[in-house]
């Protein structure tokens, strides 16, 4: 399907002092946009706040319909572009590097609500009053970026974090398990963390049970509590997730997808998308191609 274009925050340069900033903050014009139109990733984050107008953003397989009031966050490597932009578009485009974030907020100060985050925060909804707070916080960032200092670059950096830190309360207020503090949370974050290092390699339940110190029965028990379904289907949901991202945007073969991703031959991988979605890997690779080429 041909290479994806990667586009990186440090040549994005507007002016001088862009040379040493984490940061980036424009008006939300089809100019700023025009780089978006195409499927790509970004090595930054990337935040779309809509005052005005409308457009869709299409992350991953996953297509979203923002207008006015709603914000869209998208994490680094997820690919994604931008359709169906209308003309009274009116709102404000945040770039930042990774170390603005995850090194600290997610990490360590929120771990327990890094779950799925990167897809929970890919189109959010304040309540009003919320919206107008956090454009007055746009705001001031967009000041300090015009002329920046060494000491307002740092409030920068706090400014973006509570920015970050109110749309991360809006979307962990709507979880239904995860805004409630039970005994049993912790493991299930630990059992996701383990899972997004581990799945390429181990796809049984014994496995993550053994890790979190637990029976496969608690394991499948605590993961239909938080995400109603149980430790297997989270495991092959989550490879198929792979699967799909680099039938997309991947130029490797079906066999080099099948091994990259633990399976020991091509038809295994065949037999394992095909109970899943009733299709064949050829089949989901044209559909998904003519979704993000529609």
């Amino acid at each position: 399907m041909g290479g994806l274009k990667k586009l990186e925050i440090k040549k994005n340069i507007q002016k001088e002092e862009d040379k040493n900033l984490l940061f980036r903050v424009f008006d939300l014009t089809k100019e700023n946009l025009k780089d978006y139109f195409k499927p790509h990733k970004k090595d930054h984050f990337l935040i779309i706040v809509l005052e005005n107008g409308s457009l869709q953003i299409h992350i991953e397989e996953k297509t979203h319909s923002l207008k006015a009031g709603k914000t869209s966050v998208i994490f680094p490597e997820q690919v994604h572009f931008i359709s169906n932009v209308s003309e009274d578009l009116k709102g404000k485009i945040i770039l930042f590097e990774e170390i603005l974030f995850c090194s600290d907020i997610l990490k360590n100060e929120l771990s327990t609500y890094n779950v799925n985050l990167s897809t929970q925060l890919n189109c959010t909804v304040l309540s009003s009053e919320d919206f107008q707070q956090s454009l007055h916080t746009i705001e001031v960032i967009k000041s300090i970026y015009q002329k920046p200092s060494l000491i307002k670059k740092e409030q920068a950096r706090f400014h973006i974090k509570i920015f970050l830190l109110g749309l991360i309360e809006s979307v962990h207020g709507l979880h239904p398990v995860l805004h409630k503090e039970t005994a049993d949370k912790p493991v299930y974050v630990r059992f996701k963390k383990l899972l997004n290092e581990h799945y390429k390699h181990h796809r049984t339940v014994q496995y993550y049970a053994e890790k979190l110190a637990i029976s496969p029965k608690k394991l499948n028990s605590i993961t239909k509590k938080h995400c109603g379904e149980t430790a297997i289907q989270a495991i092959h949901n989550r490879i198929l997730i792979e699967i799909k991202r680099q039938l997309m945007f991947s130029d490797l073969s079906h066999k080099e997808i099948a091994f990259d991703l633990g399976f020991n031959s091509p038809s295994a991988l065949n037999k394992f998308v095909k109970s899943k979605l009733k299709e064949t890997p050829t089949e989901l690779q044209q559909e998904l191609a003519q979704m993000y080429n529609a």
